[in-house]
């Protein structure tokens, strides 16, 4: 491919290049042989001279969207504000590996609430505009409630709901010390709990599970059932509701053992996972503090055939995390299963009342189940089954990819794994204990796993269930015994007294003390999606303990800017401990345009508060390295060089004109064809780069749009789109269409419009309304749009390669090009989604001709 050179001499371009054995089915042939002209609409066409009609089809669509020379003051940048971006599951960040151990850090098994902070407290510092939601590894991914990166569980509306007094503070750090002396109360009583976990294929139960289910003698204390793929429809991809779920949850229920009474304590599902827990009635009553999440990891975390659902709760004094994920497919993507392990790490957050945020290793006893999908680095199916026949498992799990991540330190790291005597539960011929003996001829693979990390667990059995026929996975099962700490009450007792009674003496006598190793921190060339990370320590020089943590500014609702966090960003000091806290600067789409426009900067500073003692402050500086990811339609139209290139003040010249320009270009959509020297181009360069990659490489691409990228192919990706006009985008197809898709999610007004939103859901029934109002768009938004939908639409022509279907990419696109303004993002229905679905659908499945 030649470099895309945006000058007079070379028009832009729009529709890919058509392939040179394209015949009738060509983008916009309607029927009929090749064609100049792109498959958009004829009016984006007319600026083509006549002696142009007959070029090559490449070269004619390139002209099509003018990239000519030259800047015209160009536009202001519109809308800003993206709170329109929160989308269910959003997979934000590249995933963060969990922190080193902290010294002589503790975390008691049930968590405590932040103490209060005084009512009479002043805060010195002002607060800063500019500061938006963030939804960075915020692990809460439900539409009811979206927590900020920097939310934190320490802000003064929440402390002063809760605790009113120095009693409260009190209270709070009596439960903390006791969580220190836990030993001292509590004993060791063993439980049987039974794990297992099924991918089902898609197929509902058509057999009892109690070969499953019931395959001991004694009944266990607890149930805890993972499935995977329960429903393989494409609208369950987009979190809408399977009404398998019902059939198999009845199906678990008949089946559980007959010698005890169970009760379902939490059941979640995500798409095709679902986790269920039960529990025998006469324990019930010691189960607490019940929570559950999902982390969808599939392409843009919109859609979750892939990621992780967890319940945790506390079980007498011991806190439980049970995880079932569905991991990354196909034999070669081990790594992209590594990430989607550390992805659901870094989310998968629980957020209680009164508590502050849990990961899942804040837990004592962890339980990970599911369809990880790692295989065997060896391909040759026949070579494969033949050591199976031979009975040589042991010569197979030395080449098993998950034993192997494990050993290099890559994931599942500090989990453990019971000796593997079973053979390999995928991939069967369904309804048969036969090997794959389709096309593909699957190779036997160890895919369905149970692994666990904690204190005081004994795997007592782990197996697979050959008898079960349903699916092409056998379900597999483990028995564990779990000692779990039970509290004596008359020790318990001594122990606060003794507790209360230090406290008196302490209180009296001492006021709390902490030094800081560091307090002014500078990140530089800070970039979009790009994780920055400082450290310091705190250390409690003082004679009593003490709790610490970040508060708000006045007038501030978080305690720092979107982009920045502070882990942990509140905790206990024992006297003489030291703890490290990490300041962590990372760029999102809901804090890339303020940054972009500067409009925002690195600049913060940190309030970091002492109960009974005093408050420090921690200023935190850098710079930003600008973005076309984040910037409008209309700015990005009028940069001929890569955005790096051009001054950060031509920039803002750049957005304070671009309302006129986008209002201006609204009353002129009929005269495109007229040349101007310093013509905008059609549509952005960043746009035409990605889909001119995705068009020429990547229309028979297996499960495109619907497999994420690698991480460090999308940074790569878009740093290349930052400082270059590249001749091709590195990396594979899969990272340049979640880069396509990142781009639109990130624009700070999207395809079409805001305002034009309500229209759009009132003319979705009516082709002829839906083409009116695109052709009432900017000019830059009209021909995005025009040129996205014949690029989708010549994919789907390659169905029969890529398993997409309209369906499939009208829910994804519309959720991207179709969004709700920032007043309406919690107000949008389920038929208001349906609604932008069939919008897109419409251009979908119209002619060519059209």
């Amino acid at each position: 491919m030649e470099p895309i050179t945006p000058t007079a001499l070379r028009g832009p371009v729009p529709i890919p290049p058509q392939r040179a054995n394209k015949t009738a089915n060509s983008v916009g042939s309607g029927g009929n042989p090749p064609k100049s002209a792109s498959a958009l609409p004829l009016n984006l066409n007319n600026s083509m001279s006549s002696n142009q009609t007959n070029r090559d089809p490449a070269q004619s669509l390139v002209s099509d969207f003018g990239f000519e020379d030259n800047f015209n003051h160009a536009l202001k940048v519109e809308e800003k504000k993206n709170h329109q971006n929160r989308i269910v599951a959003s997979r934000e960040p590249p995933p963060v590996p969990p922190l080193p151990p902290r010294k002589a850090s503790y975390t008691p098994s049930n968590p405590l609430p932040p103490p209060p902070v005084p009512k009479d407290r002043a805060l010195s510092l002002q607060a800063k505009d500019g500061s938006k939601p963030d939804s960075y590894r915020s692990g809460f991914d439900r539409v009811d409630r979206q927590m900020s990166w920097s939310d934190s569980p320490t802000s003064n509306s929440m402390r002063q709901a809760m605790f009113s007094s120095q009693a409260s503070q009190r209270e709070y750090l009596i439960k903390h010390r006791l969580g220190k002396k836990e030993s001292e109360y509590v004993d060791i009583q063993t439980f049987k709990i039974f794990t297992g976990t099924w991918n089902v294929n898609g197929q509902s139960p058509d057999s009892t599970l109690e070969p499953w289910l019931c395959c001991d003698a004694e009944p266990p204390d607890m149930y805890a059932l993972g499935f995977q793929e329960l429903d393989l429809s494409t609208e369950a991809f987009f979190y809408m509701d399977s009404s398998k779920e019902q059939l198999w949850v009845e199906a678990v229920e008949r089946s559980l053992h007959p010698k005890a009474k169970y009760k379902r304590i939490r059941i979640i599902r995500l798409v095709g996972m679902m986790l269920v827990v039960f529990v025998k009635k006469t324990l019930k009553s010691h189960i607490k503090e019940i929570a559950a999440e999902h982390v969808g990891t599939g392409i843009m975390g919109k859609m979750g055939n892939k990621g992780g659902v967890a319940v945790r709760f506390v079980f007498h004094n011991t806190s439980f995390c049970i995880v079932n994920s569905h991991l990354a497919a196909h034999v070669e993507d081990f790594e992209r299963r590594n990430q989607d392990y550390k992805d659901i790490c870094a989310r998968m957050t629980f957020h209680l009342l009164d508590y502050p945020p849990l990961s899942i290793v804040k837990h004592d006893v962890v339980i990970w189940l599911g369809d990880l999908n790692y295989r065997l680095f060896m391909y040759d199916a026949s070579e494969v089954k033949h050591l199976i026949a031979k009975s040589e498992l042991k010569k197979l799990q030395e080449i098993d990819q998950l034993n192997i991540q494990r050993q290099t330190k890559r994931a599942f790291t500090d989990f453990m794994e019971g000796d593997i005597n079973f053979i390999p539960t995928y991939k069967y011929d369904p309804k048969t204990d036969r090997w794959d003996s389709s096309g593909k001829c699957r190779v036997p693979a160890w895919c369905d796993r149970i692994l666990w990390r904690g204190n005081n667990v004994k795997q007592l059995k782990y197996r697979s269930h050959m008898e079960l026929q349903t699916s092409d996975h056998k379900p597999v099962s483990s028995l564990f015994s779990i000692g779990v700490k039970v509290v004596n009450e008359e020790r318990h007792k001594k122990v606060f007294e003794e507790i209360v009674r230090a406290m008196d003496r302490m209180e009296n006598d001492f006021l709390p003390s902490v030094s800081l190793s560091r307090r002014e921190f500078t990140f530089e060339n800070v970039k979009f999606r790009q994780l920055q990370k400082e450290r310091f320590q705190i250390t409690n020089d003082g004679q009593v303990p003490c709790h610490f943590a970040f508060i708000p500014k006045l007038n501030d609702s978080q305690y720092c800017k979107a982009w920045l966090r502070a882990e942990p960003s509140d905790g206990f000091l024992e006297p003489n401990e030291t703890l490290e806290i990490y300041l962590e600067v990372y760029v999102s789409k809901d804090s890339v345009t303020l940054l972009n426009s500067g409009e925002d900067a690195i600049e913060d500073i940190l309030v970091l508060h002492l109960d009974r003692g005093k408050d420090y402050f921690i200023t935190i500086s850098g710079n930003y390295l600008p973005s076309c990811f984040g910037t409008s339609l209309e700015t990005l139209c009028r940069m001929k060089k890569p955005i790096r290139e051009i001054p950060i003040t031509k920039l803002i010249d750049l957005g304070e004109d671009s309302f006129m320009e986008k209002e201006k270009s609204k009353v002129s959509f009929l005269m495109d064809g007229a040349g101007t020297e310093d013509k905008p181009l059609k549509i952005p360069k960043e746009v035409w780069i990605l889909v001119n990659h995705l068009f020429t490489k990547s229309c028979d691409q297996e499960d495109l749009f619907q497999t994420p990228g690698l991480q460090e192919e999308l940074q790569s990706i878009i740093d290349c789109l930052d400082t270059s006009i590249p001749d091709s985008v590195s990396g594979c197809n899969h990272s340049v269409a979640e880069a396509l898709l990142i781009f639109l999610e990130a624009l700070p007004e999207p395809v079409v419009c805001y305002e034009l939103y309500q229209r759009c859901l009132d003319c979705a029934h009516d082709s002829r309304l839906c083409k009116q109002l695109i052709s009432q768009l900017p000019r830059a938004h009209r021909n995005v749009f025009r040129y996205l939908m014949a690029f989708l639409k010549e994919l789907l022509k390659h169905s029969h390669n890529n398993n997409l279907t309209a369906s499939l990419i009208a829910t994804l696109f519309a959720s991207l090009l179709i969004r709700p303004p920032p007043n309406m993002v919690g107000r949008q229905t389920p038929n208001d989604r349906q609604k932008t679905i069939d919008f897109v659908l419409g251009f979908l499945m119209a002619g060519d001709e059209e």
